[in-house]
């Protein structure tokens, strides 16, 4: 299975198990030591209308997208799709009139590996 597809069945368990009827949610996220964090950041954020209804893949919301893009605009997120295939693309693929390529990158705020990130692996 895929990295891609493990985060989505790990999305849907969440939901089933925390959420039996109703409305529910989830997002995961995959990070470079290869642990899924479920939580409510996106990578991935699936919803259902309630217990009986197929679950759908939204897209990340202006917030999450900006979160994100701490992390790099190679993040992958998935996408809302109007065949509900499950789809990713790049934060940059999503939003290539991003705000900040208005700046140099090295000015820009964001997440760079470090020996002591490397060593609470």
């Amino acid at each position: 299975m895929n990295i891609e597809e493990e985060m989505y069945k790990r999305a849907t368990s969440f939901i089933e198990n925390r959420f039996s009827i109703g409305w529910g949610g989830a997002a995961v996220i995959h990070t470079d030591d290869d642990k899924y964090l479920i939580s409510v950041a996106h990578c991935i954020c699936v919803v259902r209308d309630d217990e009986k209804s197929p679950f759908k893949v939204l897209s990340p919301c202006g917030v999450c997208q900006e979160r994100l893009r701490y992390w790099g605009e190679d993040v992958k997120v998935a996408v809302t799709t109007k065949d509900n295939v499950l789809k990713f693309v790049t934060l940059k693929e999503l939003q290539p009139f991003h705000w900040t390529g208005a700046y140099p990158k090295e000015e820009l705020d964001h997440y760079v590996k470090t020996k002591i990130a490397l060593d609470n692996k």
